[in-house]
């Protein structure tokens, strides 16, 4: 049985025994996850209800693709950015594709309790650059206020005592040519 999913924003078409590279999901290697977004199921010719199928895969591990190369560049303009990204992604192998009423009972048995999210804990805080220690010095500080810009009314007005400044006489010109 085959069965189409989409994860990631991408559309896979899988069976069982299939190992497929997905955008990064949550789990450590080993870890089974089943892929609920079925957008079509089949056998062979016939077609079956994407509702009643699951698809369950195991993480064989999380790793990252090959480097992309983004270069930039302005013509006439000296203008040239190189940078390199390597997107991180998730290998899957895919164990069974299947009624989702047949495989529920074996299902249970694999897979590990999610760990329901604390509602009294607070937000984990970004992690930093590799390499960077974090103490109370270097922590990110919360954006302060920006205060309004002094009016140029104030710098405009000459003060009292000072004097005028004196004109300038304009620039003379190079003579035409013959």
């Amino acid at each position: 049985m085959f069965a189409v999913v989409r994860t990631g924003g991408k559309q896979y078409r899988v069976a069982a025994g299939d190992k497929i590279a997905v955008e990064k999901l949550a789990g450590e290697a080993g870890d089974t996850i089943r892929l609920g977004d079925v957008l079509l199921a089949g056998e062979g010719d016939s077609l079956a209800d994407a509702a009643k199928v699951l698809v369950s895969a195991e993480i064989i591990a999380q790793a990252k693709s090959e480097k992309v190369i983004v270069f930039k560049k302005r013509r006439r303009h000296n203008y040239r950015r190189k940078a390199g990204h390597r997107q991180q992604m998730t290998l899957l192998r895919i164990v069974a594709v299947g009624d989702s009423k047949a495989e529920k009972p074996a299902a249970k048995a694999t897979e590990k309790p999610a760990a329901a999210p604390k509602q009294d804990a607070a937000p984990e805080p970004e992690t930093p650059a590799k390499g960077v220690e974090v103490t109370k010095d270097t922590a990110p500080k919360p954006a302060a206020p920006k205060k309004a810009a002094a009016t140029k009314k104030a710098a405009d007005k000459p003060a009292a005592d000072a004097k005028p400044a004196a004109k300038k006489t304009p620039a003379k010109k190079p003579a035409a040519k013959k």
